[in-house]
């Protein structure tokens, strides 16, 4: 079958002009008129980029009126259009705009008979660019957000597992556990004199000790790290556990890490992101994370009140034993009985801060060698004491003395108040006076737990509470 032929459009050359300008009226943004030596005749503008400075084309090549890196488009559209009459595949080129900025158009050619001339006409691309960038910036923003969250996760999951993990250091060529956190106790239901100095096999639920005992003989075997998720009989949840092996003095020994599954590394679960978080933010326990030789890498908001620090950025990377003002070396000493005996269980030490004053912590830390990078996290809790006349308030004191002189009911009043005096006070100083989060620990809202402190006569504590126009309790 033979192609038709391409008709003879000739008899529109003398209209070239008249042809450019309603077409950039009704159909594109420019149109031009160019000779068979390549030079614009006739340049028609429609409305969108009058403002550019086409106009002063006409007279120049159609080559030169285009950045350097774009001529050889133009020059194979108009190769393109003397050889067959009509342009196939439209070109975008960048002409130099008014201002210093480029005008994007792309074009298209046809020739007005075969010694006539060529009539291009263009669109304006810069909407589009604009569409385009608007895209790639939302993008961007997408990606910041996502990385921005995945970094946020990755800090609460780091520092929620240093506070949660159940953590036991064994010999190796026993399984005895040498040392074993609070958390381990929990976890296992079990007393810490009960795990400690015991095989392990005897503590662990029987339903999961031969996964327990293959995964600990393996990491043993062949001195590298192991990981294995078990589920069973006697365990609260699923638990990923990971064996460690490294040596201290010669003496090969274990580390395991034993988490619940729902709080596992790589969660996409947004509601335990968010417990989580919740628990980093509000927990009274200061809880930081270091590099294997110190430096911290980050920490909750717990610990930055506990060194009267306002930023996390502030930490990072500064020595934790410097931070600590440590004249007597015992931090130092603590990171290193880390870093060499993998555990170390509420020890008490005190915290220095940048005002000079100091305080007693208990401070627990292991070994994260769960990766490539050996790192230390550290849990510090604040070794609060009750003044001694709360200490020693018996709530049942000189209350024995009342029965059968005041009705029971009445007794169990004062019962309850001295109780709840107590406890609101333990809470406060537990938390170092941080009013919202003790009263979110006693499940009331802060202006409820200063009526209460006011009316326990509690304001003597030196803590911080909130306007509420009733004067002091004088009980």
């Amino acid at each position: 079958m033979s192609t038709p032929p391409e008709p003879d459009l000739g008899a529109l050359s003398p209209l070239a002009n008249e042809l450019a300008t309603t077409i950039a009226r009704v159909a594109s943004d420019i149109a031009l008129v160019i000779d068979r030596n390549g030079v614009i005749s006739a340049v028609a503008e429609g409305a969108a980029v009058q403002a550019q400075g086409c106009s002063q084309w006409v007279g120049r090549r159609w080559v030169d009126t285009v950045t350097a890196s774009t001529r050889p488009k133009i020059q194979s559209l108009l190769d393109e259009v003397a050889s067959s009459g009509v342009v196939s595949r439209r070109r975008e080129v960048s002409h130099p705009g008014q201002g210093g900025d480029e005008l994007p158009v792309t074009w298209s050619a046809i020739r007005l008979g075969a010694n006539g001339p060529v009539l291009a006409v263009g669109r304006d691309l810069r909407a589009v660019a604009a569409i385009q960038q608007r895209f790639v910036e939302a993008q961007q923003d997408m990606e910041r957000h996502y990385w921005s969250r995945r970094q946020a996760e990755n800090r609460y999951q780091l520092l929620f597992q240093v506070a949660n993990d159940a953590v036991l250091v064994l010999d190796a060529s026993s399984l005895v556990v040498m040392e074993a956190n609070a958390a381990t106790a929990e976890l296992l239901g079990l007393e810490l004199t009960q795990i400690q100095h015991q095989p392990l096999t005897d503590c662990v639920p029987p339903s999961v000790r031969a996964a327990v005992l293959e995964l600990l003989v393996t990491a043993r075997s062949t001195g590298r790290a192991g990981e294995m998720r078990v589920r069973g009989p006697g365990l609260p949840a699923a638990l990923d556990i990971a064996a460690t092996p490294f040596t201290v003095d010669g003496r090969r020994q274990l580390m395991l890490r034993a988490r619940r599954d729902a709080v596992r590394p790589g969660s996409a679960d947004g509601l335990v992101l968010s417990r989580m978080a919740e628990f980093v933010e509000t927990t009274p326990d200061g809880v930081v994370i270091t590099d294997s030789a110190g430096g911290i890498l980050m920490a909750n908001p717990a610990f930055l009140r506990l060194v009267r620090q306002s930023e996390e950025s502030q930490l990072r990377h500064r020595p934790l034993a410097e931070l600590m003002f440590d004249p007597t070396g015992a931090w130092a000493q603590l990171v290193s009985a880390v870093r060499s005996a993998g555990m170390v269980s509420n020890l008490a030490l005190e915290v220095g801060a940048l005002d000079g004053t100091r305080q007693r912590v208990r401070a627990s830390a292991a070994l994260m060698a769960e990766g490539e990078q050996t790192c230390l996290g550290f849990v510090l809790r604040p070794d609060h004491q009750l003044p001694a006349h709360l200490a020693g308030d018996d709530v049942l004191a000189g209350l024995l003395d009342q029965v059968g002189r005041v009705p029971l009911a009445d007794l169990l009043v004062e019962v309850a108040h001295r109780a709840e005096r107590q406890l609101i006070a333990s809470a406060l100083l537990r938390v170092g006076g941080q009013l919202d989060i003790a009263a979110e620990a006693l499940g009331m809202t802060p202006d409820a737990l200063a009526l209460r402190m006011q009316r326990h006569g509690l304001s003597g504590l030196g803590y911080p509470s909130v306007a509420t126009g009733i004067p002091p309790s004088i009980n």
